[in-house]
This record gives structure tokens, C-alpha cells and sequence, in this order.
């Protein structure tokens, strides 16, 4: 099996392949975020993440496989992480009570070669009433920072959640399962 490397410092998409017994290493895609306001949100996670796996692809080997994402979660615009409690709050009251997406934009690179896969997967989320308390305590938890929408699905952040309609890694960060599927076919490896 080739060597696999994950572009990207989340603990979330680190924990999601090590579920599935792979084994990586990680180096970190250092990017400028730059978001285009015409481009489409799910043209902007693409891009994003393709920009991630390229930064890392330089520094590795040729054959190696480069995986990087870029989450981003959208409600008639694009939220991204929040800066500080009053931004996480804005954000949270935005999305309470009303349904929103999560679009993840994946690029699987295989270094040194035209091997290139991009995509993304698009969760639809319905998120709970929630009271200005009960969005002050979660923001208390500290699972806001560094998560697209301020909140974690995969922790305290399930109990906003009323249902979600798709891809539940998804929502977390990584669509394994497409990524499996980009494996199984192009690469000739199966996680299970």
C-alpha cells in the first residue's frame, strides 16, 4: 500500500481515518483561505481543498497519496469558524430552528502524478430551537472554536441537532465513504 498523508491539522478528520485503521501521517496544508463571493460554496470547498493537498504534495514523494478536505457550513451564505463568543452566538441563533448545509470539498492527490480527484459531499442539517441559554452554555463547552458553524456534530453539538439528511462524516469533516470509494477504484485499496 502507498503512503497515505492527510493534509490537514483537524483532530476530527485524523480521528475519522484512524477509525478505519489507516495508517498516515499528517502534514499540514498551510493555505491563504481566500473565498470568492461568485463562486459557488460547493466550488469554494473544492478549491480549497484542492489548494490544501497541492501545498502538501510538494513536499512529498512521488506516489504518495495526499487527502484534504476543507469544511464549510452554508445558510443562504457561508459561515466559517467564529472569532470569538459573540461571533459563535451570531452564528448559532442564525442556524437554530431552520435547516442548513454542510459541504465538504475533498481532494485525493496522488504526488508526482496526474492522479487527481476532486469533489465534495453535501449534508442537509436541521438544527433545534434553541434558546439564547442553551447557546450560551454550549458556546461555554468551548466546542465552537475551529468548526465551520460553530458547533461539533461528533460531541456535545449532537444534542443541537434535530436530523440530519446524508453523509454523517460528512457533517464531522471527512467523507469517508466517497474517499473509500476513490480508493477502491483508482488505487486498488479497500479500507474494510
Amino acid at each position: 500500500m502507498k503512503k497515505i498523508v492527510l493534509a490537514s491539522a483537524s483532530p476530527r478528520r485524523k480521528e475519522i481515518l484512524e477509525q478505519f485503521g489507516l495508517s498516515f501521517e499528517v502534514k499540514q496544508g498551510n493555505i491563504e483561505e481566500k473565498i470568492n463571493p461568485e463562486e459557488k460554496p460547493e466550488q469554494i470547498a473544492m478549491s480549497l481543498a484542492f489548494e490544501k493537498a497541492i501545498a502538501v504534495a510538494k513536499n512529498c514523494k512521488k506516489g504518495e497519496i495526499i487527502i484534504a478536505a476543507d469544511t464549510i457550513v452554508v445558510k443562504n451564505k457561508i459561515l466559517g469558524k467564529p472569532k470569538d463568543s459573540k461571533e459563535a452566538f451570531s452564528m448559532l441563533k442564525f442556524l437554530q430552528d431552520d435547516i442548513h448545509h454542510v459541504i465538504t470539498g475533498f481532494a485525493v492527490i496522488e504526488a508526482g502524478t496526474y492522479n487527481k480527484f476532486v469533489s465534495f459531499e453535501k449534508t442537509k442539517v436541521k438544527m433545534k430551537q434553541l434558546t439564547d441559554d442553551a447557546i450560551n452554555r454550549y458556546i461555554d463547552t468551548g466546542e465552537v472554536w475551529d468548526k465551520a458553524g460553530s458547533y461539533g456534530i461528533q460531541g456535545k453539538g449532537a444534542a443541537l441537532i434535530e436530523w440530519i439528511h446524508g453523509d454523517y462524516f460528512n457533517v464531522v469533516g471527512l467523507p469517508i465513504s466517497r474517499i473509500q470509494s476513490i480508493f477502491s477504484e483508482h488505487f486498488n485499496f479497500e479500507f474494510v
